[in-house]
């Protein structure tokens, strides 16, 4: 791994976990009109632990960074959002060392890993209403930018873009995981929080690439 890649994951998640602190009100109001409302909260103790542990975390290489991540995560996050949260940065970790340079590529291999766990850790799939239904399309899209020749600049653009467009796209969704899912058909009509929240963080990701 070069020091560049390892500067990109690091921009990435330290960018993720400020604006998680940041937007915290905002992902709990999201999360409480079908869910229990304490996404916000979650995230933000979470990856509060991250920026308060962020220089003693061990950067050996992406995939070790990433494991870090993981581990403060799962410690830290109560609820569901810990161990899926975990899970898909663990994956994404496993990816990572599988490659020798972080590219393109090997993005979208780690998105996919994060995804597959989350599937697997939250018994969730496409269409049950959760930040799936807006990551793995984003994904998707994103190896089509690649596979098409679009420049790392076009690529990051139409990845949020993508996220933004099915997080949105979740409100016709009715939620089948999650507290969300005890209000059965009433859930239909707002998007789903966790979706909504990875839209906006990658949304500033993407605002404030260096």
């Amino acid at each position: 791994m070069t020091a560049t890649d390892l500067a990109d994951v690091e921009y990435v998640v330290r960018t993720l976990a400020a604006t998680a602190v940041e937007k915290e009100k905002e992902f709990g109001d999201l999360d409480a009109v079908v869910g229990d409302g304490d996404l916000g909260y979650s995230l933000a103790r979470g990856f509060e632990k991250v920026l308060t542990d962020w220089d003693s975390l061990k950067r050996d290489d992406v995939a070790t960074f990433l494991q870090q991540i993981a581990l403060v995560i799962s410690s830290r996050i109560g609820g569901t959002s810990g161990p899926l949260w975990g899970t898909a940065f663990l994956r994404a970790s496993a990816a990572a060392k599988a490659v020798d340079t972080i590219d393109g590529t090997a993005v979208v291999a780690m998105l996919r890993g994060a995804t597959d766990g989350i599937k697997t850790r939250g018994n969730a799939d496409l269409g049950d209403k959760t930040l799936l239904d807006a990551l793995v399309p984003a994904t998707d899209e994103l190896e089509r930018q690649i596979a098409a020749g679009a420049s790392p600049e076009e690529c990051r653009k139409a990845f949020a873009a993508k996220t933004r467009e099915c997080a949105d796209a979740t409100s016709k969704l009715e939620a089948k995981r999650g507290r969300a899912s005890y209000s059965g058909e009433r859930s239909i009509g707002s998007p789903d929080a966790g979706a909504v929240a990875v839209a906006i963080l990658i949304e500033r990701i993407v605002a404030d690439w260096p």
